[in-house]
């Protein structure tokens, strides 16, 4: 992991972070402080409640940070950025517009030079690439739950967004369709190049489809560990069933058992 402003597309610098609740303050973060370079690919895991969700909407912009600064291509984030698509569990279509017009909306709201059929060609080629051509003019309640999260996944990156920020996407699908999105999330890297940050509680999901596995400790959170995976590029499934990948699960586990304790590694 590094934390160059020249080379990381985003940088996290001493980020601290608290939120008042009924009870008092709750402190998230704690001079977080973590890189991602350019067209890399970071997961994030650790304990429920850690703040792996308010590391997404500092960089998004949706958030600013109370300590520290947020930097995305040598910019500190001040404000929301256009340059960010972002999915999420929920993929959120209006039922009220066909897959094809869901799909195109970042295109109506982020500035942008093309013509109304050049957003069309956009979307319906990327709707193509994960698996949905012919789907363009069905409801968003016409299609599966993993079709769904296609479509919105084809949403966040139809503006070419310079991040695409992952939270949790495919944590309500079952385990067959999670496995053939983590196919499509590669296609996608390879046609659609972005810097990418996934939240997730599945570590296979994180060796999976990253370069690097951060694990936050427990709050306040700051980073606990992190892995640089040996392999980048397309990956098949059975990969996740060698013995390095299960060594790495192994890691990762214990790791996560250190930040639900609390515990410093070690002690």
């Amino acid at each position: 992991m590094t934390t160059s402003h020249n080379t990381d597309l985003i940088v996290i610098d001493g980020v601290s972070h608290t939120f008042d609740t009924n009870s008092g303050q709750l402190q998230v973060l704690d001079k977080l402080t973590l890189g991602v370079p350019e067209n890399g690919f970071s997961a994030i895991v650790g304990p429920s409640g850690c703040g792996k969700s308010t590391v997404t909407r500092l960089v998004a912009g949706l958030l600013k940070p109370d300590e520290g600064t947020v930097w995305l291509q040598g910019k500190q984030v001040t404000s929301p950025r256009a340059t960010v698509g972002m999915a999420f569990q929920n993929p959120v279509l209006l039922e009220w517009r066909s897959i094809l017009k869901n799909v195109m909306l970042p295109l109506e709201i982020v500035p942008n030079d093309l013509s109304s059929s050049a957003r069309e060609a956009r979307a319906r080629d990327l709707l193509k690439l994960v698996g949905l051509a012919g789907f363009e003019d069905k409801r968003p309640s016409e299609l599966s739950g993993g079709m769904r999260q296609r479509a919105s996944l084809c949403r966040a990156l139809v503006h070419r967004p310079e991040v695409l920020i992952l939270d949790e996407p495919f944590g309500a699908l079952d385990a067959f369709t999670r496995e053939d999105l983590w196919l499509t999330m590669h296609r996608l890297r390879e046609e659609e190049p972005f810097t990418g940050v996934l939240i997730t509680h599945d570590l296979r999901e994180a060796i999976f489809l990253a370069d690097e596995v951060i694990v936050m400790s427990g709050r306040p959170a700051t980073v606990q560990y992190s892995q640089t995976l040996p392999q980048r590029g397309p990956r098949s499934l059975d990969q996740l069933y060698t013995p390095e990948a299960t060594d790495m699960l192994n890691i990762l586990r214990e790791q996560i058992k250190i930040a639900r304790q609390g515990e410093e590694p070690g002690a």
